[in-house]
């Protein structure tokens, strides 16, 4: 397999997406001694938050594009080679690695991360902008809304019990299906109509926005005005899985990539983290998820301890061997010190 540009970079590992997930994949497999290169496309779910929650040690005025080139600055520290292309396919190479095409240059591996992640399916417009009243996670950002008036807009199960548990944290919660008809079972409609939930089926025809940007209101085409200080889409997720697919990586029915408690797939040296795969969506877990998976990478890369039966053959390693790490990152590292 082969893509259309000439330019060809070799890696021990090559980790494809650039957020929380992959950039702490790839720092784990760089400072593990492992030569890696990191190929993002820009953009993703993590650049969008205007504020970082629930990240210890990271204040909340932080943002999501300042949390990334952070990570970035601190992967080209260790040595780690960051490109922004856009990749288009993969699958293996005829001595058993992993070539990746982009637009740039083909990346070849012992190692591929996918951590591609997802992308929200958005609500049609007029609706206020993400970040300033239209939200997709409620781990993350339920507690915005302690005892302020919100939305959830869908027409699925996972609209209806959102709605139902944003009653945890204000007592006015709106369920929006916008001139959508409720896809949810009758058990669904039965908790809703016990809760204290307005179901408002008009659609949306206006935004009402305050000075700071912030939501304020919404219009209905009933002539009705509500106001809101934010709330949650619940359309669904849209999987960047098709690396995956390309590599022949077992799937779940709702797009996520199968994977184990660290990151492996159902195909040898192929990896996956984040949201790309099943659990919860969170900055927090992505990044457990990164390390663990950087962990496992190294056991399948490191040089020693060398197998006895290797030894019975090559005979004890030599000193000159030692150590494993390759010169240009044994080099970083030296550089890097700074107990001296």
């Amino acid at each position: 397999m082969s893509g259309d540009s000439t330019d060809q970079r070799e890696y021990d590992v090559v980790v494809i997406g650039g957020g929380p997930a992959g950039l702490t994949a790839a720092l784990y497999t760089t400072r593990l001694g492992h030569a890696t290169g990191l190929v993002e496309r820009g953009g993703g779910r993590a650049a969008m938050m205007e504020d970082v929650h629930n990240l210890v040690g990271v204040p909340e005025e932080t943002g999501g594009n300042e949390l990334l080139e952070t990570g970035r600055e601190q992967l080209e520290s260790y040595g780690c080679d960051v490109f922004r292309d856009f990749v288009s396919s993969a699958g293996e190479t005829d001595d058993g690695r992993f070539r990746v095409c982009g637009a740039d240059a083909d990346y070849v591996a012992d190692c591929v991360v996918i951590a591609t992640g997802f992308d929200d399916v958005r609500p049609q417009p007029p609706l206020p902008r993400t970040g300033r009243g239209l939200h997709y996670c409620l781990h993350c950002d339920a507690y915005m809304f302690v005892d302020e008036p919100v939305y959830v807009m869908g027409t699925g199960e996972s609209a209806a019990h959102v709605a139902a548990i944003m009653l945890n944290f204000t007592d006015d919660v709106d369920l929006l299906t916008r001139d959508g008809d409720p896809e949810w079972s009758d058990e669904t409609a039965s908790m809703l109509e016990n809760h204290p939930i307005d179901v408002v089926s008009e659609a949306v025809t206006g935004v009402r926005n305050g000075a700071d940007g912030w939501l304020e209101a919404l219009e209905f085409a009933d002539g009705s005005v509500r106001e809101y200080r934010g709330g949650f889409a619940m359309y669904g997720s849209e999987y960047n899985n098709g690396l995956a697919a390309d590599l022949g990586c077992e799937r779940n029915d709702d797009g996520t990539i199968v994977v184990d408690d660290h990151g492996r797939t159902s195909v040898d040296g192929v990896f996956a983290v984040g949201d790309v795969t099943p659990g919860h969506n969170q900055v927090p877990i992505a990044l457990g998820e990164g390390a663990k998976t950087g962990i496992a990478i190294h056991w399948v890369l490191r040089e020693f301890p060398r197998d006895i039966e290797e030894m019975e053959t090559a005979g004890p390693v030599r000193d000159e061997e030692v150590p494993g790490i390759p010169d240009e990152l044994l080099e970083q590292a030296v550089a890097f010190h700074t107990y001296d």
